[in-house]
């Protein structure tokens, strides 16, 4: 299938062949017929990835800094990788799309196939959406009228913040497609709408329905307009959807306001307040989130949870219904809005030139009859090896930053990525030079030339795939966490007793780091003492990382590593773990932890895993003490010794061992040979990792059976 991308690095707006997405649970698949531009949205990021490297900087001052706080913890060279990765990696254009419902996930209850529906879908022939964020299209509204669905929300929802109440006066100012739809819909309200905006052409639009426009270029000053268009009181309200840098627009709206007059922002505006201009006339003013409440919520949007109607009237599907009711009943009539149709593969003729006058909405037309295919070739020259093939599953920032590069240099037969949505496994397909890219991994395990599955997937998925490769008879290799509970682990240790000929490794890479190897060789397998300060930085309680269920909370998550870490320099096996954790109620703050691990040959570790310490501070700090003896490795860029006869200092750009792991997977590939890491040793860091969260419960010492 095609789907348009924005390449961040080059500028270039692509349609690009892709793997079509395979439907997940909780989702639809919907192939597209209509999809509108948004062209405020998607001009931005057109031109953003049109601008210089020293332009995009200035537009994302906070990024600016994240850059300049990692190049102080991590070094020059990691850092610019990292920047350069990310822009390297094409974004999804579009979100108001419209089709037919063409499969139905696990969960979904409320769309069949065949369905014509209307969504937040990108310009693509066919996605992949969550059921809360498509909904139902009325029968007498046209596939073009639907694509408004969406985009007619986000204006809705400034006006469910505006609150208005019949006769009141609103100002719209910016008259793009948002703020033609938002003044419609006020004046549908029963309000006395203005219409602000310097295009003639938009403001006589809105003067043919019934809308007092206003062009400030040509009709003076907007503010006595205003006042005497309401007898000098001023606005009861001003729903700001313009985008502009200036600031003058938000003191126009305070001046324009009556007292206790109520701001909207809809739009990208400047926000120097001016404190006087709120003060003197108490005026509140609130930003608008998108399409309404559930909006980046992920147990709304992605797990389909719901809000109880009785608590939160109007969620952004219950938004997007409303639309398209007032489309149906004529309260809304968006067909003077369509400036043009274009067939899909005329794309350039909107992006080529996204200011162009008198333009207003432009919508795709997609084809009926397109190719589906689940996986797609990729035109470049194969990794060639002498071994079996490597299958991906998994195409996100780890894999494209990390991972790849690591297995590029050492020349890994990789044949295939997967990605659910096709694109991602598309892109990096594509740069490093893979046969293939799939939405589909059984196409991976259905294939015999491929004997080594890797699998970098969220942490909820892990268990699963992992089984279906070890079944298909494949060799896994699975980014950490092995598994999220015990249940999982007893299931991948029955199938792998099952196939004593196949292997499994987890991707533990700091002891492969030649610091830890290092260390090892310096330390030998002497009881010793080992103090890891983990730095690993805040991480927002909504992300999917600290879900139990999907990501097992950021212990058994990352802090595994550090417990695989520690048991491959003591070269024993935990016996028995205790952890304690920050706050009143510990419980509730596993990423602020202090973990005791007691080895079986005598040796002890604490890993203290904290994420409230400064970002300019060293990520990660190892202290041993062995013999009268002691090692410093501070963030595996610099590795001092104390008391050992001949070495005192051992230092590189930052080595957390990927490298060294990802050639000997590659080299174990092509000719085979002892597991990277015993498996006990696999086990035995998951158990203690699953042991951490019950001592947490049980505040004490947990033993590790096994």
């Amino acid at each position: 299938m095609k789907q348009i991308i924005q390449d961040l690095k080059s500028g270039q707006t692509i349609l690009e062949e892709v793997p079509a997405p395979q439907v997940r649970e909780g989702c639809i698949l919907i192939q597209t017929t209509r999809s509108l531009v948004s062209l405020g949205t998607e001009r931005m990021l057109v031109e953003f990835g049109k601008a210089s490297l020293i332009a995009k900087a200035r537009q994302q001052p906070d990024r600016v800094k994240q850059v300049l706080d990692k190049i102080k913890s991590d070094g020059l060279m990691p850092t610019l990788e990292a920047v350069f990765n990310k822009l390297g990696l094409p974004l999804p254009l579009g979100y108001c799309n419209v089709g037919r419902v063409i499969a139905v996930g696990k969960g979904v209850t409320s769309f069949q196939i065949g369905d014509r529906v209307a969504s937040n879908g990108a310009h693509a022939e066919i996605v992949c959406v969550p059921q809360n964020l498509a909904v139902h299209i009325p029968d007498n509204v046209s596939d073009e009228e639907a694509a408004f669905t969406v985009i007619g929300s986000i204006g809705l929802q400034g006006i469910r913040l505006l609150n208005p109440t019949l006769g009141e006066t609103v100002v719209v100012i910016g008259l793009g497609l948002i703020g033609l739809v938002t003044a419609e819909l006020l004046k549908a309200n029963g309000c006395r709408v203005i219409g602000v905006d310097f295009d003639p052409q938009k403001v006589a639009l809105a003067q043919e329905k019934g809308i007092a426009g206003f062009n400030p270029a040509e009709d003076g000053d907007v503010v006595k307009f205003v006042q005497q268009k309401t007898a000098q009181t001023g606005a009861d309200a001003v729903l700001i959807t313009a985008s502009a840098k200036t600031d003058d627009i938000m003191h126009q709206a305070a001046e324009m306001s009556r007292q206790r007059g109520r701001i909207v922002l809809v739009g990208v505006v400047g926000l120097n307040l001016r404190r006087d201009d709120f003060y003197k006339k108490e005026l509140s003013f609130q930003v608008s989130c998108s399409y309404g409440p559930g909006r980046y919520d992920d147990n709304y949007e992605q797990k389909g949870h719901d809000y109880p109607p009785g608590l939160v009237r109007w969620t952004e599907k219950r938004n997007f219904e409303a639309v398209l009711f007032a489309i149906s009943s004529g309260l809304l009539d968006v067909k003077p809005l369509i400036s043009e149709v274009v067939e899909l593969e005329n794309y350039g003729q909107i992006y080529g030139d996204m200011k162009k006058k008198g333009v207003i909405a432009s919508i795709l037309q997609y084809p009926e009859n397109i190719r589906k295919e689940t996986t797609v070739n990729i035109d470049s020259a194969p990794f060639t090896g002498t071994g079996g093939k490597i299958g991906i599953i998994g195409a996100g920032n780890f894999t494209s930053a990390t991972m790849l590069p690591a297995l590029k240099k050492a020349e890994a037969p990789i044949k295939y990525i997967a990605s659910a949505q096709g694109l991602s496994a598309k892109i990096l397909a594509k740069k490093a030079h893979v046969e293939f890219a799939t939405s589909d991994y059984r196409q991976i395990l259905e294939d015999p030339q491929v004997d080594t599955v890797i699998i970098t997937t969220r942490h909820n998925s892990h268990a699963k795939m992992t089984l279906d490769a070890l079944r298909a008879g494949k060799n896994v290799f699975v980014e950490k966490p092995l598994c999220l509970n015990d249940q999982e682990l007893k299931e991948i240790l029955d199938t792998l007793a099952a196939r004593p000929l196949q292997s499994i490794t987890v991707g533990f890479n700091r002891r492969f780091s030649p610091f830890a190897v290092k260390m090892k060789q310096l330390v030998g397998n002497s009881p010793m003492n080992i103090v890891a300060v983990i730095n690993a930085g805040f991480i927002p309680s909504e992300v999917w990382v600290h879900d139990m269920q999907t990501g097992g909370g950021r212990i058994i998550g990352e802090a595994c590593h550090f417990i695989d870490l520690c048991s491959f320099l003591t070269g024993s096996r935990v016996s028995s773990v205790c952890m304690n954790a920050l706050g009143e109620n510990p419980s509730e703050n596993t990423d602020n932890a202090s973990i005791l691990l007691r080895y079986e040959n005598g040796s002890n570790a604490v890993i203290n895993y904290f994420a409230n310490g400064s970002k300019a501070y060293s990520k990660e700090r190892l202290e041993v003490f062995s013999q009268e003896r002691t090692l410093i490795l501070d963030n595996w860029m610099e590795l001092k010794g104390y008391g050992f006869k001949g070495f005192s200092k051992m230092k590189s750009r930052q080595d957390k061992g990927h490298n060294s792991q990802f050639a000997l997977l590659t080299d174990r590939v092509k000719r085979g040979g002892e597991p990277l890491i015993p498996l006990d040793s696999l086990v035995n860091t998951t158990r203690a990792s699953f042991a951490c969260l019950e001592s947490l419960k049980t505040n004490g010492w947990v033993s590790i059976d096994g």
